[in-house]
């Protein structure tokens, strides 16, 4: 298997291993992803933690020898198929996280960047090396790292296709946390656990609240942000929130 996954109690563990191969992305673990994306969406999972196996990378980018040789619909099609398995992440109903240790180039940082948050160790390695091949990112780095560290400092790194270290990635807001000790799945799982004491109901609304609302004017994102507001006062996890502040105790939250 070139991609694995594992229910951590109520957290769900993927990880690429391809480890001769730095974990590059070949299609057919695109495929594999998409399908273990999936089953984590069927699962009760609340979570979810995304790895690289091994200490030399998380994942060094779409496997070269692939790319090349192909038709023009062949290149197309395998810029969308990337783009869509990405997506799938990103519209997960639970908050996801990507852990870094060594390299996350190219497809492998788009994928990184495709998660809620990217926590790194000291050792990583990431950027968007494309430039350098006479090429562009294509699995949505153009798109989503400009909308998280903002287009000015997009446009540097994607232009120059220069490496990032893991502190000058948190300095910038392409990485959340820079951990200096654990299992990638571990840090993943402890960054992920204040978060999950909160109802998915709200966690999700709100991330969609930020997520659309970024991509239009700020009169439709208030439009948006005051539609999803009331969609979240009609959950019982509302109602059981607002009680128990009343009776001055802890909620019990269902998702629901």
């Amino acid at each position: 298997m070139t991609v694995n996954t594992a229910l951590d109690g109520d957290i769900a563990v993927i990880t690429l291993d391809r480890q001769k191969a730095l974990n590059a992305l070949s299609f057919a673990q695109l495929d594999a992803l998409d399908e273990a994306i999936a089953q984590v969406a069927r699962s009760a999972a609340r979570g979810l933690v995304v790895v690289g196996a091994g200490d030399k990378a998380f994942c060094a980018g779409a496997d070269i020898p692939e790319l090349t040789g192909r038709t023009l619909h062949e290149e197309h099609e395998g810029s969308r198929l990337g783009q869509e398995v990405f997506e799938r992440i990103s519209r997960l109903r639970i908050p996801s996280v990507a852990v870094i240790q060594g390299y996350a180039f190219g497809g492998g940082l788009e994928l990184a960047l495709a998660c809620t948050f990217r926590v790194a160790t000291p050792a990583a390695r990431m950027g968007l090396p494309e430039i350098k091949l006479g090429l562009i990112p294509g699995y949505g780095g153009t798109q989503r790292l400009p909308r998280l560290i903002g287009e000015g400092r997009a446009l540097e790194l994607i232009l120059s296709g220069r490496t990032l270290k893991a502190d000058e990635a948190e300095r910038i807001g392409l990485v959340n946390r820079v951990v200096q000790e654990g299992t990638p799945a571990g840090i993943g799982r402890d960054f992920l656990v204040p978060y999950l004491q909160y109802g998915l109901p709200a966690l999700d609304l709100a991330r969609q609240a930020v997520q659309r609302g970024m991509q239009t004017t700020l009169e439709h994102g208030l439009r948006i942000e005051r539609d999803l507001s009331t969609l979240a006062y009609r959950t019982a996890d509302a109602a059981e929130g607002m009680q128990a502040f009343i009776e001055k105790r802890a909620p019990l939250f269902k998702d629901a």
